[in-house]
């Protein structure tokens, strides 16, 4: 069989790499051996999402007497709350599924594996093409730990079909998918203990935005480890413990279930890439601005390149890839992360756009810094949500806006302004300029950015 674009995996990077090529006119062939829908759609997003507006709404009854109201008794329902995530996610699926099967491409549900640069086995068949698009997606990484596989542990997979609530958990790493079952199994009534290497959770990030996330977690009751050293793990019955030092001191922690969310690595090892000659490095594949791999005809989107695992990004990606391979004699179609965006749903949520102040230190652009507290904030004080920050970057020399980062109530909505606001080129001035209703939570955002306007204003000339 010969296609003009054999895609391999159906996910959100390699639909849209499909759907792109579709629209320019190419014949595509999808290979995805299934479940089909992706990541995103059946273990990733859309599950976590649902289940935490379960314990969203849980932690507000809780909260009643605060708002002048009644106390009331709320208790979770596991199996229900994951019967509604399920029926949600089968509604998903079902619109994916049938894009995928649409007569205008050729799907082949079988495991792909490269026979060479320029031909793929699917199952029984045999394909060839102009270009290859790989979009395999992400695996659950093993880490090497004493002890961890013999004593056992639940991934995201397995936590996202609990029916039962463990009375305790231990939740291993510190990064979006740990904090966001973390929060949620400590609301629904399991005692967690996280535990995290670093110094803080979400440790590629800047401190100040990890710190009230933290806080929130142990107001809530939850042990929070941070600066630990993981020695071994060990089972006693049905519980188990881990073996750590925590600052310096030995501890041990014992639970119920080890939720084991230490990342992800990408999805490659039974693509046979070594016989597609395609570029490796630390188990991800290597890429260009354009999705090229090494062979110019191959590309690689997602997180198997293990670029950013961030959906919006692997649909960007699968985009221009999908371009690329078809307009292979026109000036190719690039990926710019100048406006990268992440989201981490707790409570209070992260998000961020753009360069983080670490970036700006370790490649040495200068910036200039502004934050406001929710805590002093009108709107939030009168919704009863006051943990975080809005925090604003900003070029010294005229105010654009270098990256945006919000760490309190809907940040995941607000920081959408600011994405739009860095998309033409906006400056703090712009910001500050701008009219914000009163009383709402996004008026916030014109506190540091009228600071950074003066402190820009007031510099030295040159």
């Amino acid at each position: 069989m010969t296609h003009d674009i054999v895609i391999i995996g159906g996910g959100s990077a390699g639909y849209a790499a499909a759907r792109t090529a579709r629209d320019e006119g190419a014949d595509v062939g999808i290979i995805d051996h299934g479940p089909l829908g992706g990541l995103c759609i059946l273990r990733g997003c859309m599950p976590t999402k649902t289940i935490l507006r379960s314990s969203d709404v849980m932690s507000l009854m809780k909260r009643a007497e605060e708002f002048g109201l009644g106390p009331v008794t709320a208790k979770a329902d596991l199996s229900a709350i994951i019967g509604r995530k399920t029926r949600l996610i089968e509604e998903f699926a079902e619109d994916r599924i049938h894009a995928l099967k649409d007569s205008l491409f050729t799907l082949y549900e079988e495991r792909a594996a490269f026979l060479s640069p320029h031909e793929v086995r699917a199952g029984s068949h045999k394909l060839s093409a102009k270009a290859f698009i790989i979009s395999t997606g992400s695996m659950v990484s093993r880490v090497p730990i004493a002890g961890l596989e013999e004593v056992g542990y639940i991934t995201s997979d397995e936590a996202l079909e609990l029916r039962d609530v463990p009375r305790s958990m231990i939740v291993l790493g510190g990064g979006p998918v740990a904090l966001e079952l973390a929060q949620f199994f400590q609301r629904i009534g399991t005692h967690v203990t996280l535990i995290q290497r670093s110094a803080h959770v979400m440790s590629q990030g800047d401190e100040d935005l990890a710190r009230p996330v933290e806080a929130r977690f142990r107001e809530e009751g939850m042990t929070v480890l941070t600066n630990t050293r993981l020695h071994e793990f060990t089972r006693d019955g049905t519980h188990k413990t881990a073996h750590l030092t925590h600052e310096g001191t030995a501890k041990t922690v014992t639970a119920e279930v080890i939720l084991q969310a230490l990342g992800r690595q990408p999805n490659i090892e039974s693509l046979n890439v070594e016989a597609a000659q395609i570029e490796v490095r630390q188990g991800k594949i290597s890429v260009d601005d354009t999705m090229r791999t090494n062979q110019s005809h191959i590309y690689a989107v997602g997180d198997v390149n293990g670029l950013h695992e961030i959906v919006h990004i692997a649909i960007q990606q699968g985009e221009i890839a999908g371009w690329n391979a078809v307009h292979t004699q026109e000036s190719p179609r690039r990926y710019d992360d100048r406006l990268k965006t992440q989201v981490v749903f707790t409570d209070p949520q992260i998000a961020g756009v753009g360069l983080s102040e670490r970036e700006c230190r370790s490649r040495q652009i200068p910036y200039r810094a502004a934050s406001y507290p929710f805590a002093d904030h009108g709107k939030s004080m009168t919704l009863g949500e006051t943990h975080g920050h809005v925090k604003l970057l900003a070029s010294p020399e005229n105010g654009k806006i270098l990256g945006a980062h919000i760490v309190g109530p809907e940040a995941a909505e607000l920081i959408h302004e600011l994405i739009a606001v860095m998309y033409y080129q906006g400056t703090a001035h712009d910001l500050a300029r701008m009219p914000h209703y009163h009383p709402t939570l996004a008026e916030i955002i014109t506190y540091p950015a009228e600071e950074l306007a003066d402190q820009i204003d007031s510099r030295p000339a040159a």
